[in-house]
């Protein structure tokens, strides 16, 4: 509001308004971006919330056999909302009569929550001309709390429904989901800066942070958690083709009209990146659970798993010891190994770089480590997410053990990365001064060195006939001239250069070379009287 007006006089702001007024302004401008801030939170909250409700809306118009009203539809919308956020459901219509958890997350319906509180968050700071732009906090903050107004709502409304959300796990994920969005919205809003970093922490641990290896290491481990999660996928894929024919009949008998169908394979589409989770803990050794008394890796499929009739539960092996088909999954963890390795040397020795810009060993084993340390840690993050109670009893634990999948990750991944990189990096500088392919420079060649008399002779010979042309003397410019120390230091650099064809005793002095003096043209005769004088060249007429 105040740069593009011409007034600047001193007692008035632009646009009329009082240098008195002018604070109340900035502050009714601050408080209306973080209104309009709040209202984005909210609406994207809202948007996520009626986009369950339709599809749950759909499923229960066109099921044949609805359960309940459509009061009980837009709670069991309500719920599934809560579980996009990480929050743990608790099913009371139980065949027992004792309530059962859900807490199996489909990961991918969490990306719709996600990604709506990601860009209101980025809308916010990036407002519609003429409107008021919030601070980065004060548009985090705002989003956040009116994402949370409608969260809260839809917890106490589906609180009365069959599938009611845990109360602690509800407080916990659905702010932490909403924060961590809403954060990256405004970061990509920002400009995605990496610094400077909050003087609230140590100096020390900023050092650390900004050092280079520290970006790489970031970099490489989300490579090779990407690695593992493309691998675990692709073992996912193969083996449901392997048991194409349990997975077909698992989905046509466990729901028989095509509304049934519709939702079965939606809810399956959905648990997809939990399959490829639970792929690459089965790449990576330890397995996953199939309830308290059964756990599936390479090595075998042991105790008595308890598995729900579902179609990707048909990739699951065989029981008993696995084959050498099952041993294959070890390529997955090794793959996310080499691909550590990989980001790290590309920066550590780059292929077309100099010797003095690439760092050192401990320093690219140390940023290897830490990449592996990472992908470690998202491995066990994603580990987390991707299992949970399927109800009581036998069914209590299901899927990866997040704490096993973690250091199996940093177990295969740092044995790989480290010696792969410090093994390269070796490679690509080995006899070179400068990078993989550093240009071959030709050692120089010694100048000749005559004898004496042969020397004298041939400037005595060059001086005569080339008297007239200075720059002749150009060729001989290695023969020493000048005071005896200048002509010793000049021997002394050709001997070294000579690799040890010239003599150990210091040659002669050379003598002056002998000049010459040229003949010099007869003056032409003067004609005589009545002649003509004869141009040369001209040609007398017949």
């Amino acid at each position: 509001m105040t740069d593009h007006s011409p007034d600047r006089s001193p007692d008035r702001s632009p646009r009329g308004i009082s240098t008195e007024q002018a604070p109340a302004v900035v502050q009714g401008g601050r408080a209306a971006a973080l209104v309009a801030s709040c209202v984005r939170g909210a609406t994207a909250a809202g948007l996520g919330l009626g986009a369950l409700a339709v599809v749950v809306m759909v499923m229960w118009i066109s099921s044949p056999y609805p359960d309940s009203g459509p009061g009980g539809a837009l709670h069991v919308a309500a719920g599934l909302w809560l579980l996009a956020h990480g929050t743990e459901l608790v099913r009371t219509d139980t065949l027992s009569g004792d309530p059962a958890p859900i807490g199996v997350v489909p990961l991918l319906l969490v990306a719709l929550p996600a990604l709506l509180a990601h860009r209101a968050a980025r809308d916010a700071r990036e407002p519609d001309e003429g409107r008021p732009r919030p601070s980065p906090r004060g548009a985090l903050w705002a989003v956040t709390a009116g994402y949370l107004l409608v969260g809260g709502a839809a917890m106490v409304y589906a609180a009365g429904g069959p599938l009611a959300p845990d109360p602690l796990s509800a407080l916990f994920h659905l702010p932490v989901v909403t924060v961590a969005a809403a954060a990256a919205g405004v970061w990509t809003a920002s400009g995605r800066p990496l610094g400077p970093l909050p003087h609230w922490l140590p100096e020390r641990v900023r050092v650390e942070l900004a050092r280079t290896r520290l970006a790489v290491a970031a970099r490489s481990a989300a490579a090779g958690a990407l690695a593992l999660l493309g691998g675990g996928a692709l073992l996912v894929a193969v083996s449901l083709v392997w048991h194409a024919d349990a997975a077909q009949d698992s989905f046509l008998h466990l729901a028989e009209v095509w509304s049934g169908r519709l939702a079965v394979l939606l809810l399956g589409l959905a648990l997809v990146p939990n399959a490829a989770v639970w792929g690459a803990a089965y790449g990576l050794g330890p397995g996953f659970a199939l309830g308290t008394g059964a756990t599936a890796s390479p090595l075998a499929l042991a105790g008595d798993p308890a598995m729900p009739y579902f179609p990707l539960l048909a990739a699951v092996p065989g029981e008993g010891p696995g084959t050498w088909w099952n041993w294959v999954a070890v390529v997955v963890p090794v793959a996310a190994g080499v691909v550590i390795a990989w980001f790290t040397v590309r920066v550590a020795a780059p292929r077309h770089g100099e010797r003095a810009a690439a760092w050192g060993c401990r320093e690219t084993a140390l940023a290897a480590l830490l990449g592996a340390a990472g992908c470690g840690l998202l491995t066990a993050l994603l580990a987390a997410a991707a299992g949970g109670p399927m109800g009581t009893g036998r069914l209590a634990v299901f899927g990866p053990v997040w704490w096993l999948a973690g250091a199996a990750a940093l177990a295969w991944t740092a044995g790989i990365a480290v010696p792969a990189a410090v093994g390269v990096r070796a490679w690509r500088l080995r006899g070179r001064g400068g990078g993989a392919e550093a240009a071959v420079v030709p050692a120089p060649v010694p100048a000749p060195i005559l004898p004496a008399a042969s020397v004298s002779a041939s400037a005595s010979a060059s001086a005569s006939v080339h008297e007239a042309e200075p720059e002749a003397a150009s060729a001989y410019d290695f023969l020493p001239t000048g005071s005896w120390g200048e002509r010793e230091a000049r021997l002394a650099a050709l001997k070294e250069g000579s690799g040890g064809l010239m003599a150990e005793f210091p040659p002669e002095p050379l003598p002056e070379p002998e000049r010459l003096p040229m003949p010099m043209p007869e003056p032409a005769e003067a004609p005589g009287p009545g002649e003509e004088r004869e141009e040369p060249g001209a040609s007398s007429a017949p």
